[in-house]
């Protein structure tokens, strides 16, 4: 029991921080964590019962495309593959308005808060066709959340570079107006090897860290991998470069993981499962054991790489379903990776929570003296977390109520 008389701006009470753990108080002035402690007696401006609820940092999505969500209605989907996703977002986003590209971003964001996600890292796409409007919408998001959510901006050439050299221009004005990294997609360039070296030049220009969607495909051999890698140690930007889907790793054996792992652990580059897109868009030549195409994350966490699992897209071409819920996506990949154990359900969690803000360049932990960034879940604790999806209750950020879903009740009869 700790006793005193200092008066706090909230307390959350009854809370656990650890799987099964003792309930706990966090105590919060001036929107740090100001105590944690067994039944803190104090005064509150606001107190509030945590009822054995799961307290954490919140969730952390490292790979969103909000600029480019929920626009089915405006792309058809016949093949399900990624080039058709490719081509029908490029045909809608000579469309897209800054208002129109802010209202739907809104909605996913909103979507997103209330799941608990408290840190995100969207691709926006700048180039010929999208001009900046998409990316000035998405700074307005940003401005415009920032009492729940924490967003980084990367400017991102989806379409290529060495076929639009006007596109490297638009990036470097994007990074020089509020970009927060820049990002690249070798696959669909005439001349990868280019591309990312074009890529790495703007990202040394501005002193920022680079993000690539690489390897999207089922070919052990067809990889950009080992240029990105060669690059990264090159220009000594380590820690400072990560990569999306690399959907070929889930078609190599076991021993071919390893040693790629091994290399990217050396090279500090992190690594984002996409699970849901990669599922959807892969394996279309298959008509029986349809491969799943998800990279083996767990196996690359193992050898020390920076892992995550993240939504990617919304609603879209690429992925025509969605509701940014982190957790979901968590159980979605332990159920194709068939994980079970324990400890590979506290592995899965750490991808959408304190791993994932590693690769985001910090981890939150709750902690005396850290932010007031706090989310509760209707669960034990991370594992158990993971297993029932867990339903997300409320959160504050910096101290302040951000989001409140409420308890559910049953009514029964009598």
């Amino acid at each position: 029991m700790t006793i005193t008389n200092q008066l706090f701006d909230l307390v959350i009470r009854n809370t656990r921080i650890e799987e099964n753990g003792a309930l706990i108080d966090i105590a919060v002035r001036e929107g740090r964590i100001a105590d944690i402690g067994s039944d803190i007696r104090c005064e509150a401006i606001e107190s509030v019962d945590g009822e054995g609820a799961f307290a954490f940092g919140g969730f952390v999505d490292t790979h969103i495309h909000l600029d480019k969500a929920c626009i089915l209605d405006r792309c058809t989907i016949c093949e399900g593959t990624l080039a058709e996703a490719v081509r029908e977002t490029a045909k809608a986003k000579a469309g897209f308005e800054g208002e129109d590209v802010y209202v739907r971003a809104a909605r996913v964001v909103e979507k997103a808060i209330s799941y608990g996600t408290t840190r995100m890292r969207t691709f926006v796409e700048i180039d010929p066709r999208a001009g900046f409007r998409s990316f000035e919408a998405i700074k307005r998001i940003r401005a415009n959340y920032a009492f729940a959510v924490d967003i980084e901006i990367c400017a991102f050439a989806q379409e290529g570079l060495t076929n639009e050299p006007e596109t490297l221009g638009m990036l470097d004005a994007a990074l020089s107006n509020g970009a927060d990294l820049v990002g690249g997609c070798p696959y669909t360039d005439p001349d990868p090897n280019r591309h990312i070296e074009m890529i790495f030049a703007l990202a040394l220009k501005h002193d920022v860290p680079v993000d690539f969607h690489l390897d999207f495909n089922l070919d052990p051999h067809r990889t950009d991998l080992p240029a990105v890698i060669e690059a990264t140690l090159r220009h000594g930007w380590q820690g400072r470069v990560a990569i999306g889907h690399v959907t070929n790793l889930s078609a190599m054996s076991q021993a071919e993981i390893v040693a790629i792992a091994d290399r990217l652990a050396e090279a500090g580059i992190a690594l984002s499962v996409l699970p849901s897109t990669d599922l959807f868009l892969n394996g279309r030549s298959h008509d029986r054991l349809v491969p799943r195409g998800v990279a083996p994350a767990h196996l690359l966490a193992g050898r020390g790489v920076a892992t995550s699992i993240a939504t990617n897209n919304v609603l879209n071409p690429f992925t025509p379903y969605g509701d940014a819920s982190l957790i979901r996506m968590a159980n979605l990949f332990a159920n194709v990776a068939q994980l079970s154990r324990e400890e590979d359900m506290a592995l899965v969690f750490d991808m959408v929570t304190e791993g994932a803000a590693s690769q985001l360049g910090g981890v939150r932990r709750l902690q005396v003296g850290a932010e007031a960034t706090i989310v509760l879940l209707d669960s034990s604790g991370p594992r158990a977390a993971v297993r029932e999806i867990a339903r997300v209750i409320a959160g504050w950020k910096g101290g302040r109520r951000s989001f409140d879903n409420g308890r559910p009740r049953l009514y029964r009869p009598g």
